[in-house]
Order: C-alpha cells, then sequence, then structure tokens
C-alpha cells in the first residue's frame, strides 16, 4: 500500500463518503489507498471500513486542526458536508472553509467538493416564484453549497467541482417512498409535474468520483456532474410498480403543497423540486449519463437500483 497515493475521504462512513472508500479497495489495480475520515472511529461502520482495509483517521468538520492532520500526506481528499445533520447553511459554509484551509495547508493535489447549484444565480431573492428562506436562500442546501465554491477557489486549492443528484436512497431513509391513500392504492409524490428528475444511486456518487480521481488532475477547476438516469415521476411510478407488486402512481405534488408538509426542511425541498423543475433542461444537461457512465462504468439505472434495493422501500 505504501506506494499508493492516498485520497482522504470526509463522510466515509456515510453515502457518498463511502461508496467512494469502498470504490478505491475494490480497485486492488489502481493507484489510490483509502483514508477514511470520520468523526467516531470506533463506529461500527467505521470498524468494516478497517476490516476492509482502509486506514481509519478521526477528524471532525468543526474542528480544522484535526481536518490538517487528517490531510497530512494524503494526494487528494473527497470532501462532503451533510446540511440536514444540523440544517444550517452557514454552518456549512463554515465547515467548507475548514476543509479548504486544511486541504491546502496540507498540500493536497487534487480535491473534490461535492456541491450543488446556487440557486441564485438562476432565481434572484427578488423573484416571487418561491419563497426567501431564513433571509437569504432560495435552497439552502443547494445555495450554500453553491456559495461555498469560491470558498476552495479563493484558497486557490485545485478542485474539482462535482454536481450530485437527488438520491434514489430517499426512498428508503428519507420518507420518500410511496405512501397508500385512503382508497388503499400507492401514489409516488414528487413535484417535477411531467419534467425529468436526475436521480442515481448514493454509492454510485462514490464511484464516480473514483473515476474523477483516476483521470488524473484534468478535471482540476472544472465542474462534473452525474446522474445514473434522467426520469419523470411517471416513470419511476411505473418501476416501482414493477418492484412493489402492484400499481404505484404518481403524484406530482404542487409545490406550495409540499412546502406545508410538517417534516423537517419541506420548505428548503419544495424549493429545490420547484427550481429542479423550472430549470430542467439545464439541471438535466448539466448532468451527463454519458460522462457519469464513463467515469463509472458500472453505473446502476433506477431499474438496477431498485432490483437491488427494492425490498427495503418501506410498504404501508
Amino acid at each position: 500500500m505504501s506506494d499508493k497515493q492516498i485520497i482522504a475521504v470526509i463522510g466515509a462512513t456515510g453515502a457518498q463518503g463511502g461508496g467512494l472508500v469502498r470504490a478505491i479497495l475494490e480497485d486492488s489495480e489502481g493507484g489510490f489507498a483509502a483514508r477514511a475520515i470520520t468523526r467516531n472511529p470506533d463506529s461500527d461502520k467505521a470498524r468494516a471500513l478497517v476490516d476492509l482495509g482502509a486506514e481509519v483517521v478521526q477528524a471532525d468538520l468543526d474542528d480544522e486542526a484535526s481536518l490538517r492532520q487528517a490531510f497530512e500526506g494524503a494526494y487528494g481528499a473527497y470532501c462532503v458536508t451533510n446540511f440536514w445533520e444540523h440544517f444550517s447553511p452557514d454552518k456549512e459554509i463554515a465547515q467548507a472553509g475548514s476543509l479548504a484551509a486544511a486541504t491546502k495547508a496540507a498540500g493536497l493535489q487534487h480535491v473534490i467538493w461535492s456541491t450543488l447549484e446556487d440557486t441564485r444565480n438562476w432565481l434572484p431573492l427578488d423573484d416571487d416564484r418561491m419563497p426567501v428562506l431564513m433571509e437569504r436562500f432560495n435552497v439552502p442546501h443547494f445555495d450554500a453549497k453553491g456559495e461555498a465554491n469560491a470558498v476552495f477557489a479563493e484558497a486557490g486549492v485545485p478542485t474539482t467541482y462535482l454536481l450530485t443528484s437527488y438520491y434514489w436512497d430517499n426512498l428508503i431513509y428519507f420518507g420518500m417512498e410511496p405512501q397508500r391513500g385512503e382508497d388503499g392504492s400507492l401514489a409516488f409524490a414528487l413535484p417535477m409535474g411531467d419534467r425529468k428528475l436526475p436521480g442515481i444511486a448514493a454509492q454510485d456518487i462514490g464511484r464516480c468520483a473514483h473515476g474523477i480521481f483516476s483521470e488524473g488532475t484534468q478535471h482540476v477547476g472544472a465542474t462534473v456532474g452525474i446522474a445514473g438516469e434522467h426520469l419523470t415521476g411517471s416513470q419511476m411510478a411505473a418501476a416501482l410498480s414493477d418492484v412493489m407488486g402492484e400499481s404505484v402512481s404518481h403524484y406530482p405534488v404542487p409545490f406550495d403543497e409540499y412546502r406545508s408538509f410538517d417534516f423537517p426542511g419541506a420548505e428548503d425541498l419544495g424549493n429545490m423540486f420547484q427550481f429542479n423543475h423550472d430549470f430542467a433542461d439545464y439541471f438535466c444537461g448539466a448532468r451527463s449519463l454519458d460522462v457519469s457512465r464513463r467515469l463509472n462504468p458500472g453505473l446502476m439505472s433506477f431499474s438496477d437500483w431498485l432490483a437491488a434495493n427494492g425490498e427495503r422501500i418501506p410498504r404501508h
């Protein structure tokens, strides 16, 4: 392993980082070794990565000194933040600043920043199509990441900006599975009208990142968007019908109705879906399926993902 270049992976026990760690470890002929960065190296997930052959190192996104230490001696790093852990865009921007400073201090040659669009570049805050949230955001969990792109650029970090897509895994973990109505039928609520939504298996984000690192530094300074498939809600519902063994209809929830739902982040997600809908041509165009497949030849389609994970979708 000593002759391999170390990729330090933030969020290594999570969806994106875990996919990258596993992709590195499975590529035994590749030139990289995985250093899994986690707040809790004693967790079951962290110990599982050790068993697979990863080096596990403790660090915290709120502690820049720990990040500098964790990045020491590495070639590259995968940097990601988790808005849904704290619901604070300001905290997310601050964490990105710590990551940028630490990767710069460690002299890394290639950093991938897992990001999303700053929707304010398309939809100024004085546009009345959607409510402004937290006083200065349209879609806080998008806008904060997009705003933080400049932090890496201004620090002079050699960065590839990776635009991710809607996780199909949300159908298992995020309460987005089909719901049974009063008439007993299943409906899949997706506020996209008849527009297509780029989606991806969460693990494929990490696998695409592995492809970017494997192609050298040609993507430094570039934005790369990835997706497994671009699908309408009706197409997703049809695929869900096949795997769930009964008819699933698509319910194109009005944006205002979605924003009014009683769960944390409903307004944020309602605005997100409206942005994805209103700028669907751009949003899909920025996430090339051909590029994603080149980076990750094993890229899963929605049907592939359902075949592997459909039984884990909650049934009601």
